[in-house]
């Protein structure tokens, strides 16, 4: 009979503090966090405010380019574009050139908002940017899209 072997608390450990995937993902929730308690006086999440500034281009995008450029998948766009569309803050539309294809508007009451939001999100962004002084945000952020 093989006696179990247990892996001991030390590697544990030593994957808790070396882990990249671990330290992303902890500090993405904090920034997540922090970031939804500022836009929250505007009803407004900081994914939905992702995904409002998004759309804030010169012509609207599709779903698929949306979905990659958020590095995210086509339903959980879709699932995530429901409650701005049930505000009137996007629309989706047909695309006449191709009416398959969906369009992704962000309306005026979307805009709106928008303009409330940057506001906010440009205060809480430069506290970010504070806090982590002493290392460059331009470098954490390049460091950030190569691994994208």
């Amino acid at each position: 009979m093989s006696k179990r072997r247990e892996l001991p608390f030390e590697v544990t450990a030593a994957v808790r503090d070396a882990c990249l995937c671990l330290h992303a993902q902890r500090a993405a929730r904090a920034l997540a966090r922090r970031f939804d308690n500022a836009l929250s006086p505007l009803d407004l999440t900081n994914g939905q405010f992702s995904l409002l500034m998004s759309l804030n281009r010169p012509s609207p995008p599709h779903l698929g380019s949306l979905a990659e450029l958020l590095a995210m998948d086509r339903t959980t766009v879709t699932a995530a574009l429901k409650a701005l569309v049930r505000r009137g803050l996007v629309q989706i539309k047909v695309d006449e050139e191709d009416r398959r294809g969906r369009l992704l508007v962000i309306t005026s009451a979307g805009r709106r908002l928008l303009e409330k939001a940057f506001p906010v999100w440009k205060k809480t962004h430069s506290e970010v940017e504070k806090a982590i002084a002493g290392l460059s945000a331009d470098k954490l952020r390049q460091a950030l899209r190569a691994m994208a």
